[in-house]
């Protein structure tokens, strides 16, 4: 039982560790190889984390700066926005503008409810597709994300 313990063993031995010759260099050479790759792919995931991170942070200001425009936006079609306060209202929209914020929503387009929110519903003969009859509400985004939609009175056409 011994001898025939002794034989598996040995063998054993010899089918791990086969009489290979390694070379040291090439070993280095491949570890160097994948340590340096390994790093030109962290380096990029940072990149793109850290420039995913500044455009969140930009858009989470400007969702806060929605309201203001608002305001700004309901006192000059009021006729309220004059001298002084009209200067700093369109510096306001020429630095949110600067900065990338884009305003869309106008009457008459086609109704998309990826990009508009339905706020009211009519239907008329007059629309051959639903369409945006009304904007109750400008619709703003950033880049290609929507920091808020557009909120619309929709016109069905009518029939069926």
């Amino acid at each position: 039982m011994t001898e025939e313990t002794s034989v598996t063993e040995e063998s054993v031995v010899e089918d791990v560790a086969p009489d290979q010759v390694t070379d040291p260099v090439a070993t280095l050479t491949s570890d160097l190889q994948r340590l340096q790759a390994e790093y030109a792919n962290y380096r990029k995931r940072v990149e793109r984390d850290r420039s995913l991170a500044h455009e969140m942070a930009i858009g989470a200001v400007l969702t806060e700066l929605l309201a203001l425009l608002d305001d700004v936006d309901r006192a000059e079609q009021h006729g309220e926005l004059t001298g002084g306060f009209k200067a700093v209202a369109d510096q306001l929209n020429s630095i949110v503008t600067r900065i990338g914020l884009e305003k869309y929503g106008t009457e008459g387009e086609a109704f998309d409810p990826q990009i508009h929110e339905a706020l009211m519903h009519d239907t008329s003969a007059d629309v051959a597709v639903p369409t945006a009859s009304k904007i109750l509400q400008p619709g703003y985004k950033f880049k290609e994300r929507i920091l808020r939609p557009a909120r619309v009175a929709v016109t069905d056409p009518a029939g069926e």
